[in-house]
């Protein structure tokens, strides 16, 4: 429901990823195992200079030619473990392969070959089988979005062949080495071996494993451990690459939905930073514990239509500054998510300020609960109701009518008075502090109420179903993508927390909440318990409700 004409940039269409296969060759030494990588040629079209594991383009033949395989494994996965076997072979001259007897090639073997000629009807000749049912299938990487040459590349483990020294081609691949995962890592950190993206992201996996018989062990599912297409960004100066479950990966998507390399994601409190045309990110200065890079304030709207300003932070005069020099002061109305001081003060302040210049401007929320603190109290001249619309409109240069709409949806849990707002026309949810993005929205009773931000939370995914929205713009953090799946997860994680809480009730009938917290929040670092009580009691309140103790 994305409006093509308010994306920040006019979208290209990524160039179709090429079938590939790369394997990492394992074996046990006294630092741990190693993994087998080689540098590729200077002059290479992709990745010139990188250390990496050997693979390269799939062929017709990997798909049809003899091997021995697992019953497990597909067609597909059968294809890629050849096509890992023959570029091991063509590139470094390791041969995954049983002779007739079922033992392992040998060098003898390999000598036999000719590493230039057709690999799987020389294997066929010498009687000697391709060892695919020893090939595992570890991550899936799929090349950037903005590369100009992409891959489709499944990254597969197999333990290298005994009695078998890897040579260099010579012409793709250079320099054979054998490193611990972790070797590595620090090498690349330090400036003295240059990898690229996936590269380091499998390598941090195959860190966990001791030994080549852990590693495939965690390879027996025949289904990777993570499919990833990453894309790129800005970050304090440098492009940085991200996978799905960074933090920083929906708003990429959000913003440049065919993966140009353009956006700046470094938290920037001096200008507005722009997520469309119509809909610009200011960043309060109050980054804290609570707050995270600091509270968002949402600016909706264009020069044809006006401006709306969601959530306009704490009284902060250059941070309202920037927002009346960016809208020029044409401000149509103001809108809380809810009343705590991160979000409405400002909005106040802002809209004394626009009054005094002779602006009439509404400010739209909901009071504050009976139970807010004192410094959250908050009472909007226009009270909104669960459902209801707020627009800006205008005409376009060209005479067209132009609308922004949000729907406000109320969803009380972590404030009594929380509102989320739906952008209907372009499917974006502003989800205040509701759902946020790095970090758990702390529910403290009485004004947060467990049960309720559950509720509330069942509201937004028949919302987002309902309405096709896939991204949220959060109170906190970045944009986050996959909107659906995000809400299912931190439901589950809420749930999860409240099995943990009742779990140390029944363990520990005559304890307290420092008890209880020790227990419950025992994978949580332990500065964070006193924020995690607030939270832990609204369990505790939502469990005697509904009497789970039994």
């Amino acid at each position: 429901m994305t409006r093509s004409q308010y994306l920040l940039r006019e979208q290209r269409t990524p160039v179709e990823p090429r079938a590939a296969a790369t394997v990492l060759l394992l074996r046990d030494s006294a630092e741990g195992m190693q993994v087998l990588m080689t540098r590729r040629s200077e002059k290479a079209s992709f990745a010139p200079g990188a250390y990496v594991f050997p693979g390269g383009g799939v062929d017709a033949t990997d798909g049809t030619a003899a091997g021995r395989f697992r019953p497990t494994q597909t067609a597909d996965l059968r294809q890629s473990a050849m096509a890992a076997i023959r570029e091991s072979f063509e590139e470094l001259g390791v041969l995954i392969a049983y002779r007739a007897d079922g033992s392992w090639a040998d060098q003898s073997d390999i000598e036999a070959l000719d590493r230039s000629g057709p690999f799987f009807e020389q294997c066929a000749a010498l009687g000697l089988v391709p060892a695919a049912d020893q090939v595992f299938t570890l991550a899936h990487w799929i090349t950037d979005r903005d590369m100009p040459k992409r891959f489709d590349v499944p990254f597969l483990a197999a333990p290298m062949p005994p009695n078998q020294q890897p040579i260099a081609d010579e012409a793709e691949q250079f320099e054979p080495v054998w490193v611990t995962p972790r070797q590595a890592l620090e090498a690349h950190k330090a400036g003295n071996f240059f990898m690229i993206f996936p590269t380091i992201r499998t390598l941090e996996v195959m860190a966990r494993y001791a030994t080549v018989a852990d590693a495939v062990a965690a390879c027996q599912s025949e289904h990777p451990a993570f499919v990833s297409c990453p894309r790129g960004g800005l970050l304090n100066g440098r492009e940085e690459r991200f996978m799905e479950h960074d933090t920083a990966f929906g708003e990429l998507a959000f913003v440049a939905p065919d993966g140009a390399l353009f956006h700046d994601l470094t938290w920037r409190h001096h200008e507005p930073v722009p997520l469309r045309h119509h809909i610009h990110r200011l960043t309060a200065p109050n980054a804290g514990m609570m707050t995270g890079p600091g509270t968002n304030t949402y600016i909706l709207g264009e020069p044809a239509t006006g401006y709306a300003v969601i959530d306009a932070g704490p009284d902060d005069t250059e941070h309202l500054d920037r927002l009346m020099g960016f809208t020029g002061g044409d401000i149509r109305w103001l809108v809380c998510t809810h009343s705590h001081p991160d979000h409405s003060p400002g909005a106040i302040a802002l809209q004394k300020r626009l009054q005094a210049q002779g602006h009439r401007v509404a400010l739209y929320g909901l009071p504050s609960g009976p139970h807010a603190l004192p410094n959250s109290h908050f009472v909007p001249d226009s009270p909104v109701t669960h459902g209801q619309r707020l627009q800006l409109q205008g005409t376009d240069a060209a005479g067209a009518d132009i609308t922004h709409t949000l729907r406000c949806l109320f969803t009380p849990g972590h404030a009594a008075n929380h509102v989320c707002l739906l952008l209907e026309e372009d499917a974006v949810l502003f989800s205040g502090d509701h759902i946020l993005n790095g970090s758990t929205t702390v529910i403290n009773p009485p004004d947060g109420h467990m049960d309720e931000y559950l509720h509330a939370l069942d509201l937004l995914a028949d919302e987002c179903e309902q309405n096709g929205v896939n991204f949220i713009l959060p109170a906190h953090g970045y944009v986050l993508g996959e909107a659906p799946a995000v809400i299912a997860h931190l439901k589950r994680h809420r749930l999860a927390r409240e099995a943990k809480v009742l779990a140390a009730m029944r363990a520990h009938p005559n304890g307290n909440d420092d008890d209880w917290v020790a227990h419950a929040y025992a994978d949580t670092p332990q500065g964070l318990w006193p924020v995690a009580k607030r939270s832990m009691q609204a369990h505790i309140e939502r469990i005697r409700a509904l009497n789970l103790l039994g």
